[in-house]
């Protein structure tokens, strides 16, 4: 791979990146919302570690794709209570979408447990160095690939480093993800319908076929999915028809990969505090972002990506696969 191949993709994802702006800036020219805060709510429990933030939340917006170095408050991704035990010791690990957000606390804990990780990104290139240096400083190597996880190329140019950089490939995450609200069904484009399919479904199927011949039995393929793939959402449809995708997709590889050893599985997130959903609602709505759910707070990534660990190790999921995993604070959807 040459280097102006290298910086092809890298033009490529600024202009993908551009493309979701475009997309974002015609709901936000249409969106006039009230807001109002409601008085007597009862006090959001903390079932954690650590006091975890409630709303309201700083009122953000932020443009696509969103940078997590400008989310306020910082999104809790470190984990300092998981304690590694080797679970992944010595493995590799490619993450698309792991600049920030739940691909970054998963990045993480992959490299606490022992793993080296290949971090695929857009073009958040701050967001990529924080991560890199996450996983540097839990000592294990980390190699940074920006690009459009939609370009088949793109995703044989990924595999093919991650190989390079560390000599085998035994976990892929596919976590990249596309995500605008619409307030009306007319709202949703073309454009915004085939940008959301070829990010998040169609990054799933490129990636996954790039990777699938170099993986040998114990490997590990974990999809996000999410609460909208599930339950629906009335202004996620495009979003929600990948995710429910997602976990189609994943539960029928899983069956046709079961022969060959490599398990595949989703973790299906309810609302997580990351640069996606202030990247996509307004600044009054990211106020009250997870409030819905009976925790009353939207999870924090390092909640999340246990679950990550515990579907990519051998040792503690090597008799499932198929199965999608729900972590929605108990929402129910009512």
């Amino acid at each position: 791979m040459t280097q102006s191949r290298e910086e092809e993709f890298a033009r490529d994802a600024a202009g993908v990146a551009q493309e979701q702006r475009d997309i974002q800036s015609k709901i936000d020219a249409k969106e006039h919302r009230s807001f109002e805060s409601k008085d007597g709510e009862d006090k959001p429990p903390q079932t954690g570690a650590r006091e975890y933030p409630v709303p309201p939340l700083p009122e953000q917006h932020q443009a696509k794709p969103g940078i997590e170095a400008k989310l306020e408050p910082a999104p809790m991704y470190d984990a300092p209570f998981y304690k590694g035990s080797d679970k992944l010791k010595d493995r590799a690990a490619l993450i698309t979408g792991a600049d920030s957000g739940i691909g970054r606390a998963v990045a993480v804990l992959f490299a606490r447990e022992g793993a080296d990780v290949a971090i695929a990104y857009l073009d958040e290139h701050e967001d990529a160095e924080e991560t890199r240096r996450a996983v540097e400083k839990e000592g294990r190597k980390a190699i940074l690939l920006p690009g459009n996880v939609a370009d088949p190329a793109y995703a044989e140019h990924a595999v093919r480093k991650t190989l390079e950089a560390f000599g085998r490939l035994d976990v892929l995450v596919s976590n990249a993800a596309f995500q605008e609200h619409v307030p009306e069904f007319e709202d949703l484009t073309p454009e915004q319908f085939d940008k959301t399919l070829k990010t998040n479904l169609y990054g799933y199927y490129y990636l996954a076929k790039a990777a699938v011949p170099h993986m040998k039995p114990g490997a590990s393929i974990i999809a996000t999915g999410s609460v909208v793939g599930l339950l629906g959402n009335k202004q996620l449809l495009d979003y929600g028809t990948t995710k429910g995708g997602i976990h189609a997709f994943s539960r029928s590889l899983a069956t046709h990969l079961a022969p060959r050893g490599i398990r595949v599985n989703v973790v299906a997130p309810g609302p997580v505090w990351t640069p996606l959903n202030p990247a996509d609602r307004q600044a009054e709505q990211v106020a009250k972002f997870g409030a819905q759910t009976p925790m009353k707070r939207p999870a924090q990534p390092e909640e999340i990506a246990p679950a990550f660990v515990f579907l990519a190790s051998p040792q503690t999921s090597s008799y499932i696969t198929g199965e999608i995993l729900p972590i929605i604070g108990g929402y129910s959807g009512g």
